[in-house]
């Protein structure tokens, strides 16, 4: 409240770790279901007060709250980088993206803009207004601390709602740091509300009568639950889910951008991406070769504490390494291919950090764990196809749709794949094809539980309803009665 976690009662806590070094930097209190209710009520009736707010007024705070986190970008990127682990300068990309939504967000006098048509009856206009919700829900996952909750809350605040936000308790700072600036940027008290906490506030959320809409994303099965208990209570709900993307090479294609990309898409953030290139499809017969060239590249790969500069740093928590390390002993146990193994990496850091290295499968099949399940780690499959057909039938078959890449120099092929491919976001030579701010960020399938994508437009009109006015103003010569059926004249 007031830019500042919710002050709970509850007494639960939980331990946000330094990932790079293994150690306790911090605890943050889980609020209790009676915590989430309070937090609710003061968001109720912020709200109210809110929605009347002039849009000048609102779009003048969410331009203050830009100029403040654009001179302070540095340091949220490094809060960033403390809990999460990401390197200094993907967090400062992180944090970019992020200020995108806001500095959309700041024409929401325009985006709010509707229709308005004279005289579609004798005297009478018919125009549309979009309108705030009231209270919603951002539920937020932990491997974008920043830029996720920035995908939603600028908009939602902007639309004249107010906002209930629970952070990942894995790496809560960043949400407690935007939650600050907004309070400083003239936002008023309780429109903005940050929340800790695990499942028991995640239920209190989808479960509240007054919360109207929640925006969340993380895994699939958390995702599909979200949904299913969310929209069974009344609510509006777009809940973003897990990914297996692929990245499509055909042989004609340039194979040093691909193997760049690759690595690039593969290992950056360690993996940690809803959109990380996690299948790369060798179309034959450059499979062999675009291999080699992969593996040379992670070669030079420096893993460790991404304040030394390095390239890629440790992953979140110590129970995901050994998650992730597990996948890896069983795509060696199917068969596949350890071109690169990363379980016993060399770093530059803290021996108790959560340390995997990049990891290359060659000879992947679709029948393995390492190819079917998403492991949200450094690890990278390389599954051979005969053909553009084959490949785009296994990327089809996939459950999830979240985003896919094609690497060729055939406009007519990448035409062709982004028409037939069933996934919600394309490339073309582009291995990770996050939109623009004014675009709308979304998956297929089971990336998606819910009908409307974040930001962009779309993340307006979620934020929002739709009214439509039919007015008529008599003037001083009209009167008569008519009990007949209105109709048009």
């Amino acid at each position: 409240m007031g830019g500042k976690p919710w002050p709970g009662t509850s007494t639960r806590t939980g331990d946000v770790f330094d990932p790079a070094t293994g150690t306790v930097a911090d605890t943050v209190v889980f609020a209790s279901a009676d915590d989430v209710d309070a937090a609710v009520r003061v968001a109720s009736d912020a709200a109210r007060s809110w929605r009347d707010a002039s849009l000048a007024k609102r779009s003048a705070v969410l331009f203050a709250f830009r100029e403040i986190m654009n001179a302070r970008r540095d340091e949220l990127a490094a809060v960033v980088t403390a809990q999460h682990g990401k390197v200094l300068s993907d967090a400062a990309g992180e944090v970019q993206r992020g200020l995108e939504v806001v500095e959309y967000a700041c024409g929401i006098p325009t985006l709010v803009r509707a229709g308005f048509s004279e005289n579609v009856s004798t005297g009478v206009d018919s125009y549309a207004i979009r309108q705030p919700l009231g209270v919603v829900a951002v539920i937020s996952p932990f491997n974008f601390p920043a830029m996720v909750p920035l995908w939603f809350v600028p908009i939602a605040i902007a639309a004249g709602n107010a906002v209930v936000l629970k952070p990942s308790e894995k790496d809560p700072g960043a949400a407690v740091l935007l939650a600050e600036w907004f309070a400083e940027a003239g936002l008023p008290e309780g429109v903005l509300n940050v929340v800790h906490g695990d499942k028991e506030a995640v239920d209190a959320l989808l479960d509240h009568p007054a919360v109207k809409a929640v925006s969340f994303v993380g895994s699939t099965p958390v995702a599909r639950y979200v949904y299913q208990r969310g929209t069974a209570a009344g609510k509006r709900v777009q809940a973003l889910g897990g990914a297996k993307n692929h990245m499509v090479v055909l042989p004609d294609a340039d194979l040093d951008l691909a193997a760049d990309a690759a690595v690039n898409a593969g290992f950056g953030s360690a993996g940690e991406r809803c959109m990380a290139i996690s299948v790369v499809v060798a179309v034959e017969p450059i499979a062999d070769e675009l291999v080699a060239k992969i593996a040379f590249r992670m070669s030079g790969i420096r893993t460790g504490d991404g304040r030394r500069g390095c390239d890629m740093g440790p992953l979140v928590t110590g129970a995901h390494r050994d998650r992730v390390a597990s996948y890896v002993a069983a795509g060696v146990e199917a068969g596949a291919t350890a071109v690169v193994d990363g379980r016993d990496p060399a770093v530059d850091g803290e021996p108790g950090g959560f340390w995997l290295g990049p990891t290359l499968f060659d000879h992947v099949t679709p029948d393995m764990s390492i190819y079917r399940d998403e492991i949200f780690g450094p690890v990278l499959s390389v599954v051979r196809t005969g053909s553009y057909d084959e490949a785009l039938t296994l990327v089809n078959d996939s459950p999830y749709g979240n985003g896919t890449a094609i690497f060729t120099n055939d406009g007519g092929a990448a035409r062709r794949f982004q028409h037939e491919v069933e996934v919600g976001m394309v490339g073309v030579n582009v291995p990770i094809p996050v939109p623009m701010a004014y675009y709308s960020f979304g998956g297929w399938k089971a990336s998606l539980f819910g009908d409307t994508h974040a930001h962009g437009l779309e993340g307006v009109h979620f934020f929002t309803r739709g009214k439509v006015v039919t007015s008529r103003w008599l003037d001083p010569s009209h009167g008569g009665l008519n009990l007949g059926f209105p109709t048009q004249s």
